[in-house]
């Protein structure tokens, strides 16, 4: 099941919705949109594009994993694509609505919009920081018996930590994690507007040590790990490109390059729930692992990705017999390999 909605009586937490045809892109609008990216960058790229999205075509149409349009109206699989595509896919509406933030900014001094609103994001960071306090104590159980997620050379001072914020937006999340005492920060998203106005804001805000690059996730040019990978709003953002699912496996096997050995990623979502962000990790542990025996004619043990908490103090409700939320937060620890 897709994340569960309701009418909206929550500006804080607001849903994604397409603009009418030929309107003019309102605030309210533009307030849905999450702070990410889409997946054609302009600014180059490590790896030849036709041929990751030729590798994601095939894994798609395998026994495995089925392309969503196979999926019965029913919704009996569990990792059945209920994204319908929209502009807030397309990079094209994420450098306009930045240029007009970039505008305000100068003109009015405004930060632009915060997606999930600002309480959810306080929420993320104090959630998050308590894992990163807990996580290398041991009092989260993240072994599977080998002991390869143990987190290496990490202690509870935030100073050691590394923090990446993919699709940064405005940045404003980073900042909040500088404010509890994380100083090794990097934010990255596709469009230039939205590197330039994060930058504004950081060094406006007192926050200049912040680093804020151009980058696309799925062709990142980055080439080193985090011990921390934030992705507030990127990976729905993605699964609205008229390429959704394609994409949404392409992000995988990118981020898997950007989180450190032992190192923790925490997604927010509107558009999937946590259990659908479980079954999509689970996919790409198996198509991974699948993939070395093909390869390497041995299965490795465990998963490069396991589950180890998800935040369970957002509201809820009853829908259909469902107990459901409108946002979901789930942190993974990546294997030590």
């Amino acid at each position: 099941m897709a994340g569960l909605r309701w009418p909206p009586d929550d500006s804080e937490l607001p849903q994604p919705r397409v603009p009418p045809s030929g309107d003019l892109i309102s605030d309210d609008d533009r307030s849905v949109a999450a702070d990410s990216w889409s997946i054609k960058s302009e600014y180059g790229s490590t790896l030849d594009d036709d041929q990751r999205h030729v590798d994601a075509s095939d894994v798609l149409s395998s026994g495995n994993f089925r392309a969503a349009s196979d999926y019965s109206s029913e919704k009996d699989e569990p990792y059945a694509n209920e994204d319908e595509p929209s502009m807030l896919g397309l990079q094209s509406y994420w450098d306009a609505s930045y240029a007009e933030d970039l505008t305000n900014f100068h003109e009015h001094g405004h930060a632009g919009e915060i997606w999930f609103g600002a309480e959810v994001m306080d929420t993320v960071v104090a959630w998050t920081k308590n894992l990163c306090l807990n996580l290398p104590q041991g009092r989260i159980a993240a072994d599977e018996g080998d002991g390869k997620y143990a987190l290496d050379g990490i202690t509870n001072n935030f100073a050691d930590w590394s923090v990446l914020d993919i699709g940064t937006g405005n940045g404003l999340l980073l900042q909040e994690f500088a404010k509890i005492g994380f100083s090794d920060l990097t934010g990255t998203d596709f469009s230039e507007g939205a590197i330039d106005l994060s930058r504004n804001l950081a060094a406006r805000n007192g926050f200049p040590h912040i680093k804020f690059l151009v980058d696309d996730v799925l062709e990142t040019k980055l080439d080193y790990q985090f011990h921390l990978v934030m992705d507030k709003g990127t990976l729905d953002a993605i699964g609205l490109h008229p390429d959704g699912p394609v994409k949404r496996l392409m992000y995988w096997d990118a981020v898997a390059k950007l989180v450190a050995p032992s190192g923790m990623l925490v997604i927010t979502s509107c558009n999937k729930t946590k259990d659908e962000l479980l079954q999509e990790v689970e996919n790409f542990n198996e198509r991974r692992l699948a993939s070395q025996v093909s390869t390497q004619g041995e299965r490795s043990r465990g998963y490069l990705f396991k589950y180890i908490n998800h935040i369970r103090t957002y509201p809820t409700i009853m829908f259909g017999g469902v107990d459901g939320s409108r946002v979901c937060t789930v942190a993974f620890l990546r294997k030590r390999v």
